[in-house]
Formats: C-alpha cells, sequence, structure tokens
C-alpha cells in the first residue's frame, strides 16, 4: 500500500481551513475593538471565536476518521470524504458568522461526512479483525 497522499493534502486543507478561522478571528477583533484575552462582548467576535472553537474540537474526531478510513478502505474516498468536511466547515464558517441561525447546514454536511469516515473506519476495522 502507497502513502495516502491525497489524505495527506486534505489534511493540510483542513488545518489551512483552521487557520483561516482564526485569521478571521483576528479581524473580528480589530473590527470590535474587544482585545486579547477579552471573548465576549460583542456578539460577531463572539460568532467567529465559536466556529474557532467547534472546529476545533471537531478537528480530532475529523482526523483520526480520516486516517483510519483512508488505511481501510483507501485514500481517494477518504480525500473526497474529507473534501466534503471542509466544504462543510467553511459552509458552517460563514453562516455562523453571518447569523448563529445560519450554521445548520454547514454543520450537518461535516457531520454526515464525520460519521461516514468514523463509522467507516469502525466497521471495516471490525470485519478485518473477526476475519
Amino acid at each position: 500500500m502507497s502513502f495516502p497522499h491525497a489524505t495527506a493534502i486534505v489534511t493540510l486543507l483542513a488545518l489551512l481551513a483552521y487557520v483561516w478561522m482564526g485569521v478571521r478571528v483576528g479581524a473580528a477583533r480589530r473590527t470590535s475593538g474587544i482585545d486579547a484575552p477579552a471573548m465576549s462582548g460583542d456578539p460577531m467576535l463572539e460568532r467567529y471565536l465559536r466556529v474557532q472553537g467547534n472546529t476545533l474540537e471537531w478537528l480530532p474526531i475529523f482526523l483520526g476518521s480520516l486516517w483510519l478510513f483512508a488505511h481501510y478502505w483507501g485514500d481517494l474516498p477518504a480525500a473526497i470524504l474529507g473534501l466534503v468536511w471542509i466544504v462543510g466547515r467553511v459552509l458552517y464558517a460563514l453562516g455562523y458568522s453571518a447569523a448563529a441561525d445560519k450554521r445548520e447546514l454547514g454543520f450537518m454536511v461535516q457531520l454526515v461526512a464525520t460519521a461516514v469516515l468514523l463509522f467507516g473506519a469502525l466497521g471495516k476495522a471490525v470485519l478485518v479483525m473477526l476475519g
């Protein structure tokens, strides 16, 4: 089995998306005039912070599932699902930053992608173990 290069690229793209979210927090701080370490006081800043925080909460689940799925099912299927996850996170970020009630579509897209990666990897691991 060769190294999963597409999965590696998607991993790096996911991390770059997270960096983008952090940059957006910095811009929201400048716009709102709220300096670190303060985390509240402006609804826009709070939404941007929540997007970044929620993405950080999902990254370990996503990345572990992505790499195990790539191992069991192949590089390309994992990379495609990983791209779907990134699209979902970007939709989530753009929606949530506009208004909290606009986050659902992006959240659901990334949730489905994560579920397929997680349960796909788990199912295949169990099947391989049982032989």
